[in-house]
């Protein structure tokens, strides 16, 4: 497996184009990686088979980190152009992924046409997860002033919109649900604008 995993990750890096996985392939990569585990517990800590184990797993989990973001940016930006992945280039997890992510680009597309086109729809109601107790709210136009007191990179905004990068004791005017989630870790307060 980890010539396979070695193979798919120099073709990956090496190609601009997106490569071809057998769609088991991260189904055997979990069973690989769950035998080097299984194996780490009954080895001698100090043997040579145990350094050899634990560079293994090392180098697997570096190639495979690379490979998901590498894989990932390509499939974005052949999904993002609105173009189809062919199907036999994807891993089974993969592909269904890529069928929400396609659903979701389908329906923007189809909203922003209409809107161009003066088609007005109603609002979507969005609750925020994770929050206990959260109320509903409609997106709105409206902002909120905040002070950095740390330096932040770039975020993508409720409006879709990017922002910052910021540092400390900059002032930006955000999207409520941005500037409350910055202000509760901490990393911004609110200004009193009159």
């Amino acid at each position: 497996m980890y010539s396979e995993l070695y193979a798919a990750w120099q073709r990956e890096i090496d190609d601009s184009t997106l490569g071809a996985l057998q769609p088991d392939f991260y189904l055997r990569i979990g069973e690989y990686m769950q035998r080097i585990k299984e194996e780490d517990k009954v080895i001698d800590k100090k043997s040579v088979k145990m350094n050899l184990l634990t560079h293994e797993t090392q180098n697997v989990e570096r190639m495979l980190k690379e490979l998901f973001e590498v894989r990932y940016r390509k499939i974005i930006k052949i999904l993002s152009k609105s173009q189809k992945i062919p199907v036999e280039l994807l891993t089974f997890e993969e592909a269904k992924m890529c069928e929400t992510f396609a659903d979701f680009t389908k329906s923007y597309q189809k909203f922003t046409r209409g809107l161009l086109q003066g088609q007005v729809s109603e609002p979507i109601k969005v609750i925020v997860k994770g929050e206990a107790n959260q109320a509903e709210a409609t997106p709105t136009h409206k902002r909120s002033t905040i002070r950095f007191l740390r330096s932040i990179p770039a975020i993508m905004g409720a409006d879709m919109k990017s922002y910052g990068p910021f540092v400390a004791e900059d002032v930006a005017s955000l999207p409520p649900q941005n500037a409350q989630i910055l202000v509760k870790q901490g990393l911004a307060v609110l200004v009193e604008v009159s």
